[in-house]
C-alpha cells in the first residue's frame, strides 16, 4: 500500500453516536450487518450521545477513554466509526489509540472491493479507494523526511508524501480513461437496443431488499444472492420474454444505502447510467422492513443524484412470506400498475408482476379481428411469426378469421416490410387519427 499502518485484525470495537439532527443519524443495526459484511468480528458496540461531531477526535476524549479500554479488554486492534470522519480526526484517534481507526466510508469501499468480480467493477472500485485515499495520506508519511539524493540529484527534493500524491494523480487518470471506455461500450450498447427498440428495465432499491433474488426468480439465471449488505455489486444483463411487448433488457444493479458516500456514486456512475437511462424502474422494496419508507426516500435520493428519478418507476414490496400477506397488484386511479407485493424467495407473484411489467411496457397495444383470403397467406405467415395470433378459423373457401393481439409498432413494421397498408386491416377505432379523420 501507499504507507504503512498496523496490520489490522479482525476482532473490532464499534463506534455509534447519536445526533439530535435527524439528518446525521444512522441505524445501529445495519452498522452491525456492514461491519459483519466486510468479515470483521463485532467485539462490542461503544454507543454516545453528542449535539455535534468533536472537531479533534469527533467523540471527544472521554469517549476516546472508553475505547482504550474497550480495546484492552477485548483484546481488539480495529476501531469501526458508523461515521464519515474527516483524515484529522480518524488521524487524531489513531494517535490516541495507537490502532487502526476506519469510518463508514472506509468499510463500505472494503466492502466494495471485496465482492467487485468484473473488471470494471474494479476499476470503480480502485477509483473511490484511491480519491478516498488521497486526503489521508499524510497519516502514513509524516515520519519520513525528504527523499536522499545522488550524484547529480541533491537538492531539496521531493517529500516522499509528495512523490505518492503524484503517484496517485497518474493512477486516477489512468483508471478515468479506462473507465470512460467503459461507459463508451456501454452508452453504444444502449444506442444498439434503442434503434432495435428493445425496452430495458432497471431493478433498483435498497442494499439486501432481494433485488438478486428477484433477478433470478424472473430469469431463471444464476446470479449470486444472499442475505448480506452488497451481495451484487455488478451489474447483469438478461433478456426477458414480457407477453405484448417481445424481448426486454432486464438489469441488475448495487443495492443503494443510506449515506452513500458520494465518491461511490461518482465512481459507479456508469454502472447506475443503466438506471438513468432506462424505460422502466423496478423498485425493489423490503416490505417487511420497518424502517422501508426511510430506505425508500433515501433510494430516491441516489436516483436523483444520477438524474433518474423522473424515469417511469413500478415499486415492488418484496418479501411477503414474512408479512404473511397475499400476492397483489394495487393500482392508481387510472387504473396502472403502481405497486405489486410479492415473494421472489417462495416465488409467489412472479406472474403479477410479469402482468404489470406488460401494462407498463407496452404502450400501445392493439386487439382485432382480421379476416384474409388464402393469397393473403404472407401477412397470416408474419402475425404467426410475431405470436400475435390468439385464435384462427376457417370457412368452406379458405378464407382465416384471426383474434389478433400485438404491439402497433410491429404490426405497422410487419405492414412496411410487406408493401401494404395498415388503414386496410385496421378498424377504424383503431387507426391514427391522422389516417381516418383527414
Amino acid at each position: 500500500m501507499f504507507f504503512e499502518r498496523p496490520d489490522a485484525g479482525e476482532m473490532a470495537v464499534l463506534v455509534h453516536v447519536d445526533f439530535h439532527d435527524e439528518q446525521e443519524r444512522e441505524d445501529p443495526g445495519e452498522f452491525l450487518e456492514l461491519v459483519r459484511s466486510a468479515g470483521a468480528e463485532p467485539a462490542t458496540l461503544v454507543t454516545g450521545s453528542r449535539q455535534r461531531p468533536d472537531s479533534r477526535t469527533f467523540v471527544g476524549s472521554g469517549k476516546v477513554e472508553e475505547l482504550r479500554e474497550a480495546l484492552s479488554v477485548h483484546h481488539a486492534d480495529l476501531v469501526i466509526f458508523n461515521h464519515a470522519m474527516s483524515p484529522s480526526q480518524e488521524r487524531n484517534v489513531e494517535r490516541a489509540l495507537k490502532c487502526r481507526v476506519l469510518d463508514r466510508t472506509g468499510l463500505i469501499l472494503d466492502i466494495f472491493a471485496q465482492r467487485a468480480r468484473t473488471h470494471e467493477g474494479k476499476l470503480q472500485v480502485e477509483l473511490a479507494q484511491l480519491e478516498y485515499m488521497s486526503t489521508r495520506l499524510v497519516r502514513g508519511w509524516t515520519h519520513l523526511e525528504r527523499q536522499k539524493g545522488g550524484i547529480g540529484l541533491r537538492g531539496p527534493g521531493e517529500t516522499q508524501l509528495e512523490t505518492d500524491r503524484r503517484l496517485l494523480r497518474g493512477r486516477i487518470k489512468s483508471i478515468h480513461k479506462r473507465l470512460d471506455k467503459v461507459r463508451s461500450q456501454r452508452d453504444q450498447n444502449r444506442r444498439a437496443r434503442s434503434r432495435a427498440e428493445i425496452p430495458s428495465v432497471s431493478l433498483v432499491g435498497y442494499t439486501n431488499a432481494g433485488k438478486s433474488t428477484l433477478f433470478n426468480a424472473l430469469t431463471a439465471s444464476k446470479v449470486y444472492a444472499a442475505d448480506q449488505l452488497f451481495a451484487t455489486l455488478d451489474p447483469t444483463l438478461r433478456r426477458l420474454e414480457i407477453e405484448d411487448v417481445g424481448p426486454v433488457v432486464l438489469a441488475d444493479t448495487v443495492g443503494f444505502i443510506r449515506h452513500l458516500p458520494h465518491k461511490l456514486v461518482e465512481a459507479f456512475r456508469a454502472t447506475l447510467q443503466e438506471a438513468a437511462e432506462a424505460s422502466l424502474l423496478v423498485h425493489v422494496i423490503d416490505a417487511a422492513d420497518p424502517d422501508r419508507e426511510l430506505n425508500i426516500s433515501q433510494v430516491e435520493v441516489v436516483l436523483d443524484e444520477i438524474g433518474a428519478l423522473e424515469v417511469p418507476t413500478l415499486k415492488v414490496m418484496n418479501k411477503i412470506d414474512l408479512l404473511d400477506s397475499a400476492p397483489r397488484i394495487e393500482r392508481d386511479g387510472e387504473g396502472r400498475p403502481e405497486v405489486v407485493w410479492l415473494s421472489a424467495r417462495d416465488n409467489k407473484g412472479l406472474e403479477l408482476l410479469e402482468q404489470a411489467l406488460s401494462e407498463c411496457l407496452a404502450d400501445d397495444v392493439i386487439d382485432f379481428e382480421l379476416s384474409l383470403a388464402p393469397e393473403q397467406g404472407r401477412l397470416r405467415a408474419g402475425l404467426h411469426e410475431l405470436g400475435a395470433v390468439r385464435e384462427e378459423r376457417f370457412d368452406d373457401a379458405g378464407h382465416s378469421t384471426l383474434e389478433v393481439r400485438l404491439p402497433r409498432r410491429d404490426f405497422m413494421q410487419l405492414m412496411a416490410r410487406l408493401g401494404e397498408k395498415a388503414e386496410d386491416y385496421l378498424p377504424q377505432a383503431l387507426q391514427e387519427p391522422s389516417v381516418w379523420e383527414a
